[in-house]
Order: structure tokens, then C-alpha cells, then sequence
């Protein structure tokens, strides 16, 4: 299932014209170097927004905002959105609405992923978000959900040459994108979507389960449901394993990340582009899931927020690594918002 990692369409609008800034001002108007450009990204476990301008080769980001709203906590058990996940998420939406607004943006994107795709409510939902604050979220398929998270940050994978794979551990869904380079533009060869990331694992686990005295069986437990179905992707693949090179976009990795670099609060800068070696993520996803809650609380770049679900994502982390060998793992704090940015900007014109 080729395509190239531009080539999907892009709804244009992402706000009622009647509560604030569209895209329907026209170009010879505004000047299409004058438009200010925003992406949301609302999935299982963090509202992410990004508002952007173009130049050449590339965009300056003029603001962002980034909430932690656990929109799928309990859909796994439940099949719907709860009242106070929904609360939260509108409450982020809420503030992102108002900085789109303040910057004038004049076109944008906002997406929704897992916990919307699975809850029956979520169309429900999707029509309170509208209302309440003016933002119409599009809830896209698995596949966009991949396209988008390569377009925004395969230029952070390794130079070399042959495939590559690129994962995007979220907290509903885990997508992983085998890619190649075909006459100087990246191509998406295959991919295949986990219906679980770090929220649903750990539900399905159980939070006592990873908390008690046995958490180790229960995180090889879960590290082994993910080697089973990843080796299943694999076996799809012609191609030779060894040697191929990973990319990794998601808090699991830029959190792990941190840790290694022994970070005393997160760096952006610090993180986006590093590659660590595989054997130093091992490490790291081993220590912290021997850890109980409370040590994996105080690590800096882990705290309250992240605690309970980063040991789900070391067990995904750690079965990927295991199937794919590589000597280096790339840490990409980038990806779909920034995915939908350059796809709003290639529309008008932009090469990026």
C-alpha cells in the first residue's frame, strides 16, 4: 500500500466561519506568505496544538499548547467517552480555540484518533466540540493517522539507505510505517495500526496488576502480547530486518529519552533529533518497569502525569526493538501536528 507521504486530501475548514478565523479569505487577499497556518492533534491521552508560518524549507511555530486530558480513559471497558474525559478535553479544545483566534490563524486541521474512532459517543462528542467552542474535529482513519505522523518528522531518521521503520506509540492506537526512498521523496511501503497504545494497555492489564508484586510478569506480559502481534507485521515484509533504521515518535520515546540524558525537566531541543543506542533503551525501559509507582514519579521527566502509563509503553517500545534490530533508536518530538502543517502548506504552494 505505497503512497507518497504528501498525497491524502485535507479538509478546509477547522472552525465555523460564523466563531472565528476559516480559510475562506481568499489568497490573492490575504497573501499566502502572510497566512498563519494551526494543526490539532486530540488523541487518547494528550491534546497537542501547534500555529505555525511558513518559510523557506521549513516553518517557524508562533505558539503551541500541549494538555494531558485522558480523553480514552476507560473506553476500552466501557465503549464510550466518559463525562469527565470529555469535560477535560473541552476544556483543552477550549484554550486552544482562543489561540487560534489571537494568531489570526487562517487555516488549520484538527484531528482526532483512537479513542474517538472506538467510542460510540464519539460523533457525539465531535458535535459538542463544535458547539462549545468552534473547532470541528475530524476524526481520521488509522492510515491517515500514519501518514500524517511520518510527513512530520521522517526528516529526523538516520541517513542510509534501504527501508526504515517509523512507530507512533499512542495512547489508544500504535501505528508502525515501514518506508523507503524513491527518486528523492519518501514512500510509505506498509503499515498496520495497533488497536491498543498506553492508556488501553494498561487498562487491559490492570493498574494493580502493574503496581503489585508481580509487575514484572505483568509487564512481560504485555511485552509480549505487542512481540506477538508486531512479528505477525513483520512476517509481511519482504524485506531483510537487520540493520534497519528506527524512528520513534511518541511521549514514550521522548520520555525515555529524557531519562537517559538525565534531563532535570524536559528539553525539547535536547530531545528532538537525538539517537540514542538501542542497548541504553533497553536499559531504561528494564529499570523503569522494576520500578513501583512512587520511583517512577519522582524521575524529573516522568512525574504524577506520566507514571502510570510509561511502563506500558516501555513493554510496546521494547517488543519493536526487539523485532527490528537496529544500533540506534531515532527520538522524533514530532509528528502529526506538524504532519498537518506541511500538508496546509503545500497546498499553497509551499515546498517544505
Amino acid at each position: 500500500m505505497a503512497q507518497g507521504v504528501a498525497s491524502a486530501p485535507v479538509p478546509r475548514q477547522a472552525f465555523r466561519p460564523q466563531d472565528g478565523p476559516s480559510d475562506q479569505g481568499s489568497p490573492e487577499r490575504r497573501g499566502p506568505h502572510r497566512r498563519t497556518y494551526g494543526a490539532i492533534d486530540l488523541g487518547t491521552n494528550n491534546c497537542r496544538l501547534l500555529i505555525a508560518r511558513p518559510n523557506e524549507g521549513g516553518f517557524t511555530v508562533i505558539d503551541a499548547f500541549s494538555r494531558i486530558v485522558r480523553l480514552g480513559e476507560g473506553v476500552s471497558r466501557t465503549g464510550e467517552l466518559s463525562d469527565k474525559a470529555m469535560d477535560r478535553a473541552v476544556g483543552a479544545l477550549s484554550v486552544c480555540a482562543d489561540k487560534l483566534r489571537r494568531r489570526n490563524v487562517s487555516l488549520a486541521r484538527s484531528v482526532a484518533t483512537e479513542a474517538c474512532r472506538r467510542a460510540k459517543n464519539g460523533l457525539k462528542f465531535v458535535d459538542r466540540v463544535r458547539d462549545e467552542t468552534g473547532i470541528v474535529l475530524d476524526i481520521i482513519e488509522p492510515a491517515e493517522e500514519a501518514r500524517l505522523a511520518v510527513l512530520g518528522c521522517h526528516k529526523l531518521l538516520e541517513p542510509g539507505d534501504g527501508p526504515a521503520l517509523i512507530f507512533d506509540i499512542g495512547g489508544g492506537s500504535t501505528e508502525l510505517v515501514l518506508i523507503d526512498q524513491e527518486e528523492g521523496t519518501t514512500k510509505i511501503r506498509a503499515w498496520w495500526s495497533a488497536p491498543w497504545g498506553v492508556v488501553s494497555l494498561t487498562e487491559s492489564e490492570g493498574r494493580e496488576a502493574l503496581e503489585g508484586p508481580d509487575r514484572l510478569k505483568a509487564y512481560g506480559r504485555m511485552r509480549e502480547r505487542a512481540r506477538r502481534a508486531f512479528a505477525n507485521f513483520a512476517t509481511m515484509l519482504p524485506d531483510k530486518r537487520d540493520g534497519i533504521r528506527l524512528l520513534g515518535t511518541s511521549g514514550t520515546v521522548t520520555t525515555l529519552a529524557s531519562v537517559h540524558l538525565a534531563l532535570p525537566s524536559y528539553d525539547r531541543r535536547a530531545v528532538d533529533g537525538l539517537h540514542v543506542p538501542i542497548e541504553a533503551m533497553q536499559k531504561i525501559s528494564g529499570m523503569i518497569a522494576g520500578m513501583d509507582y512512587e520511583e517512577r514519579s519522582a524521575l524529573p521527566c516522568i512525574g504524577n502525569e506520566r507514571a502510570d502509563l510509561v511502563v506500558a509503553g516501555c513493554a510496546i517500545l521494547e517488543a519493536i526493538m526487539e523485532i527490528w534490530p537496529a544500533q540506534n533508536l531515532g527520538v522524533a518530538d514530532r509528528g502529526i501536528r506538524e504532519g498537518i502543517l506541511r500538508s496546509l502548506m503545500a497546498r499553497d504552494g509551499w515546498q517544505l
